[in-house]
C-alpha cells in the first residue's frame, strides 16, 4: 500500500470545528458513485496542508488501499497544470509501470479510474487553483475521499462536488497557543502586551507564528519588548504585507552565508530541492550549505522534513523580494543559475553514462566544479564488456526524481543564453524519456533545445534534438509534425562532416526515419533505411549500430512477412547481441526471432527463445515485454493444439495488464 502523508507535525492547535465537520463529512458519506471531497481554502501560510495532513492521519484507517500526494504547484508552468503529467504521476503511485502508461490524456484518465475503481483511497491535492485541475484526479470510487486545498474557494468545481472548508487565521487565543508550543518562553508570560503585539503581527498565520517562535529562541536574552520593537521597524516596502515583517526579521538574523542561499533559492529550478542541490546552488562546499540550511530551518524559513526539501510559494515570493531588495542582485542571480544549471548538467551527464552504457553523446563532459559535490551514484558491476551495462536503478531514479529540475534547467539555460547547455541538456532526458516516455514537458524541452542549437549554430546538435522531438511526436501519433522534424534533422545531416561522429550521427538520422516509416507502416521504406545506416555503422566499425541496425531490418522485413529474410537477419542480429553482452537486446532480438520461426514452422525453437526472453524479462523487471511474450506463447501453444496451455498463459498477461490498468 502506498502512503505518502509525512509525520505529524510537532504543534498544531485549532481547527476542530473544521475537523468535525471533515469528520461528519466522512461518516455520512455512503453508497455515492463519486468520492467525498473535502476543500480546505485559506490565505497563504494558513495551515490548510497541514490540516489536510491531520484529517488522512486521523482517518486513514478507513481507506485501507492507500494515501496520495500531489502538489500542482510542483507541476504548474506559467500559472497552468498539465493534468496529464500529474495523471502519470498517480498512476505510478498506484503501481502501474512508465511502459504501460497511455499516450494521450483521455488514455491515462480511463486508466487512473480503472485503478481506482472500487478502491478505499485517500488523494491529497494540494494548491489547487481551479475546479478543472482536480476533476480529471478524483478516483473513480465513492468509497475514496479526496482532501483539496486552495487559496480560495473553487467555484468551477460542479455545485454539490465538494464540502466547503474554509479557514480563517487563528484567534488570538489560538495564536497565543501555537506560539507557546513552537517557542516554550517564560517571556510570553512575563511581558503578555509584548506577547500580544507579536502574535497581532503574525496575522493569525500559523506560518508566521513558527518563525516568530523560532526568531524568539535565538534571541533569548532579550526582553521580548526590545525584540517586538526591532520586528516593528524591519518595515521596508509599503507594499508588503504586515506579516512579512516576522519574515524580515528572521531573515536578518542570519549569516551572510544563509542569507546568501535563501536569496538564491528563489532561482531553484523546481518547486522542490535537495541538500546537494542547495550545496551546487550556494557554490561554497557541502559543509557550508548544510550549516545554512540548518539556520534557515531554525529561523522556519524551510521545512526540511523529508528527502527533498519545500520552499512555499510565500517564502519564495519573500527570498524574491529579499534578492531585489539587497545589492548586487542580477548578478548574483545570474552567476546562482549559471552554476546551478552547469551542476544539473553534469549530474546528469554522469546518471546518463551509468543508466544507458556507451552511446552516442555530443556534449562535452561537464568536469567537476569546484567547492560543489556530486551526486553518488552507485555504479555498476563490471561486466567485461564496457558498452553492455545495463540501466542501473540508481541513476534512472535520481533522473526522475530531479526531471522537474532539469526540465527547469533547460528553460533557465536557454533564457540565460546558455545555449550548449540547454541542448546539452536534452542528451540525458533522452535516457529519462525512454524510460518515462509520453511527457509534455520533454516535448518541450526537446523544442528548446533546438532553439538553442539553432542559435548556437551548432548543426550536429540540430540533428539530434530533432530527431529526439520527432520521435516523441510520433509517439503521440503527430505524425505529420514528426515527419517535418526528420525531413529538417535529415537536410541538416547533409552538412556534417566524414569523421566517425559525424557518420554515426547521420546514420543515427537514416535510423530514426526508418522507425517513424515503421510507425506509419511503410515497411519496404523502413528496411531500406535501416539497411543504408547499417552499412554506415558498418563502414566505421560500429559493432553495436551493425546489431541494432540489422535487428530493426529483420522486424522490418518480418512485418513484410519475408520470413526467410527476416530470420536470417535476426539470427545475426541476436548472436551479436550476445556476443556484446546486452541482456535486454539477446532477449528483444530472440523474441522477434521466435515470432519468424514459428512462422516458419520451428515450434520447438520457437518455444526455446519465447522461454529465454520471458526470463529475462522478468529478471529485468520488465512486465509490459512480459505480457507480450506470454500473449506469443498463447499463440504458440493454440497453435500447436494444447488450449490448457494457451488459456493460462492468457490469464498471466491479463493478470499483469490489469494490474497496469492496460485493458482496452
Amino acid at each position: 500500500m502506498t502512503y505518502q502523508i509525512p509525520p505529524e507535525a510537532a504543534c498544531f492547535v485549532d481547527r476542530e470545528d473544521e475537523q468535525a465537520r471533515a469528520f461528519r463529512a466522512v461518516a455520512e458519506w455512503g453508497g455515492r458513485s463519486r468520492p467525498l471531497c473535502l476543500a480546505l481554502s485559506g490565505l497563504g501560510g494558513a495551515g490548510k496542508t497541514e490540516l489536510a495532513f491531520r484529517i488522512a492521519r486521523l482517518q486513514r484507517d478507513r481507506y485501507t488501499d492507500g494515501a496520495l500526494y500531489v502538489d500542482l504547484d510542483e507541476w504548474r508552468r506559467d500559472g497552468a497544470v498539465e493534468v496529464d503529467d500529474v495523471l502519470r504521476e498517480l498512476l505510478r503511485s498506484l503501481g502501474v509501470g512508465s511502459e504501460w502508461l497511455g499516450h494521450s490524456f483521455q488514455a491515462r484518465c480511463k486508466q487512473y479510474w480503472t485503478q481506482t475503481d472500487g478502491k478505499r483511497l485517500l488523494v491529497i491535492i494540494d494548491n489547487a487553483r481551479y475546479g478543472a485541475e482536480v476533476v480529471p484526479l478524483l478516483p473513480a470510487s465513492g468509497q475514496s475521499l479526496v482532501i483539496v486545498t486552495s487559496q480560495g474557494p473553487l467555484y468551477d468545481l460542479e455545485d454539490g462536488a465538494a464540502v466547503d472548508l474554509p479557514l480563517a487565521p487563528l484567534g488570538d487565543r489560538h495564536a497565543m497557543e501555537l506560539l507557546q508550543h513552537v517557542v516554550d518562553d517564560p517571556r510570553l508570560a512575563v511581558e503578555p502586551e509584548a506577547a500580544a503585539g507579536l502574535v497581532r503581527l503574525c496575522s493569525g498565520l500559523p506560518a508566521a507564528l513558527h518563525v516568530a517562535g523560532r526568531w524568539m529562541r535565538r534571541h533569548r536574552r532579550r526582553p521580548l519588548a526590545r525584540l517586538l520593537a526591532e520586528l516593528t521597524a524591519e518595515l521596508h516596502d509599503k507594499g508588503v504585507a504586515v506579516v512579512e515583517r516576522v519574515w524580515d526579521a528572521a531573515y536578518m538574523t542570519l549569516s551572510p552565508q544563509a542569507r546568501l542561499l535563501y536569496r538564491l533559492l528563489d532561482v531553484v529550478p523546481a518547486a522542490s530541492f535537495t541538500v546537494d542541490s542547495a550545496a551546487a546552488l550556494l557554490g561554497r562546499g557541502r559543509e557550508a550549505a548544510d550549516e545554512a540550511l540548518e539556520e534557515l530551518e531554525s529561523a522556519g524559513l524551510l521545512d526540511l522534513r523529508g528527502e527533498r526539501i519545500r520552499l512555499p510559494e510565500l517564502l519564495r515570493a519573500h527570498a524574491a523580494r529579499c534578492a531585489e531588495r539587497d545589492g548586487a542582485s542580477q548578478e548574483e542571480r545570474a552567476e546562482g543559475q549559471r552554476r546551478i544549471v552547469r551542476w544539473y548538467l553534469r549530474q546528469a551527464q554522469r546518471a546518463d553514462a551509468i543508466a544507458a552504457g556507451a552511446r552516442l553523446t555530443l556534449a562535452a563532459p561537464v568536469p567537476p566544479i569546484e567547492n560543489t559535490p556530486d551526486v553518488p551514484f552507485e555504479q555498476p558491476a563490471p561486466t567485461g564488456h564496457a558498452p553492455a551495462r545495463e540501466p542501473v536503478t540508481g541513476a534512472l531514479g535520481w533522473l526522475e526524481a530531479e526531471r522537474a529540475a532539469l526540465h527547469g534547467c533547460v528553460r533557465i539555460a536557454y533564457a540565460r543564453g546558455l545555449d550548449a547547455e540547454a541542448w546539452a541538456l536534452c542528451e540525458p532526458l533522452w535516457t529519462h524519456y525512454l524510460d518515462h516516455p509520453y511527457g509534455t514537458d520533454t516535448i518541450e524541452a526537446f523544442r528548446t533545445g533546438i532553439l538553442a542549437a539553432q542559435r548556437a549554430g551548432d548543426v550536429p546538435a540540430l540533428v539530434r534534438m530533432r530527431c529526439q522531438l520527432a520521435r516523441a511526436l510520433w509517439e503521440r501519433e503527430d505524425f505529420e509534425g514528426a515527419r517535418q522534424q526528420m525531413e529538417r534533422a535529415l537536410n541538416a545531416a547533409g552538412s556534417l562532416g566524414e569523421t566517425d561522429t559525424d557518420r554515426k550521427l547521420a546514420a543515427s538520422a537514416t535510423e530514426f526515419r526508418g522507425m517513424l516509416r515503421q510507425a506509419r507502416g511503410d515497411w519496404a521504406g523502413a528496411a531500406a533505411d535501416f539497411q543504408a545506416a547499417l552499412e554506415t555503422h558498418r563502414t566505421i566499425g560500429n559493432t553495436y549500430g551493425v546489431m541494432l541496425q540489422t535487428y530493426r531490418w529483420g522486424q522490418a522485413l518480418a512485418a513484410a512477412e519475408d520470413w526467410e529474410q527476416a530470420a536470417s537477419m535476426l539470427e545475426q542480429a541476436h548472436a551479436m547481441a550476445g556476443d556484446l553482452g546486452r541482456e535486454r537486446m539477446t532477449a528483444r532480438t530472440g523474441f522477434a526471432l521466435g515470432h519468424v520461426v514459428r512462422r516458419l514452422g520451428q515450434s520447438d525453437r520457437a518455444r526455446a527463445l519465447y522461454e529465454a526472453a520471458l526470463i529475462s524479462a522478468r529478471h529485468r523487471g520488465a512486465e509490459q515485454d512480459q505480457a507480450r511474450i506470454l500473449d506469443a506463447f498463447a499463440a504458440l501453444a493454440e497453435e500447436t493444439g494444447n488450449e490448457a496451455e494457451a488459456q493460462r498463459h492468457r490469464e498471466a498477461a491479463l493478470a499483469i495488464r490489469t494490474r497496469n490498468g492496460a485493458l482496452g
